[in-house]
């Protein structure tokens, strides 16, 4: 068979074309071997494995001899002061008893009470004997209102006058008032020198009550008992106190003072000085402690 001469290769175009396909396996060989170098340059790294290595602790830089001092050591510092609780004891509480107020009577029937108190207020003194046991919250009230102008309401006196006389002492043809005559009056001053003022207090507040109702029966109005109370102290005190001895003149079947001045004087003043300076003293030195009391 016959080659066509368009058919046929001549040897340039063989040798052209095998160097076209060597060129060709070149250029993808290049291509392989760039793609490989960039995935591995491009890929990241393994970590490295970590090793624990133990590293030694510096060691300090030993100083020079001279550069040590010793170094005391700090005192202990001392124990605290223990303080023990204070113990407390339970001590019972004080019982305080309860105090029992006598029920007020009504003034008809206050003798016995009235009588009970005023007993109770001499102490150890007898004066039971003296006191004037019947009516004796009216009695005291109009004495009282009495006294408060200078007057002796014997008859209404809340105590009893002495059993012993009135005797005078006969001198140089004058008459004195002997001075064993102020004996008589002793256990009345001495009641009221002996009174103690809380109890008295004490006693007036429980009868007050009753001295106002009483006193309310003479028809003042417009005056308390306490106001007739304190003038009656106030005559009392305004009474002389004589040293000297005491002349005298009769006068019917009675007595009175030789000197004027003494004569003038309110009965009450007079019975002040009837009892005689010490009693008098005795007398005044407790009243003046009671009124203000009673103010």
């Amino acid at each position: 068979m016959q080659v066509n001469p368009e058919d046929r290769i001549t040897p340039q175009e063989e040798t052209s074309q095998r160097s076209n396909r060597l060129s060709a396996l070149l250029i993808l060989a290049l291509i392989a071997i760039a793609a490989g170098l960039w995935m591995y340059f491009t890929r990241a790294p393994e970590p490295a494995p970590v090793v624990d290595v133990p590293t030694e602790a510096p060691q300090p830089t030993p100083l020079p001899e001279s550069a040590v001092t010793a170094i005391e050591p700090e005192p202990e510092p001392e124990p605290e002061a223990q303080f023990e609780p204070e113990q407390v004891t339970n001590t019972p509480e004080e019982v305080i008893p309860e105090v029992t107020v006598d029920p007020i009577p009504e003034l008809a029937e206050s003798d016995t009470f009235a009588t009970q108190k005023a007993i109770a207020l001499a102490g150890s003194l007898p004066v039971e004997p003296i006191i004037a046991q019947q009516d004796l919250v009216r009695h005291f009230v109009v004495f009282m209102d009495n006294l408060a102008e200078g007057q002796l309401a014997r008859k209404q006196s809340p105590l009893k006058g002495p059993e012993t006389k009135f005797t005078v002492s006969e001198i140089t043809a004058k008459t004195y008032l002997n001075p064993d005559s102020y004996k008589r009056y002793d256990l009345y001053a001495n009641y009221i020198a002996n009174l103690n003022e809380e109890k008295l207090l004490e006693t007036y507040a429980q009868m007050t009550p009753m001295l106002e109702q009483a006193f309310d029966e003479l028809g003042y109005g417009n005056v308390s008992f306490k106001e007739r109370s304190l003038k009656a102290i106030d005559q009392l005190l305004a009474a002389p106190i004589i040293e000297s001895p005491i002349e005298l003149v009769t006068f019917s079947v009675n007595y009175k003072f030789a000197d004027p001045e003494l004569e003038a004087l309110p009965p009450a003043q007079k019975l002040m000085i009837r009892m005689g300076p010490t009693n008098s003293r005795k007398v005044k030195a407790a009243l003046k402690k009671l009124r203000p009391l009673l103010q």
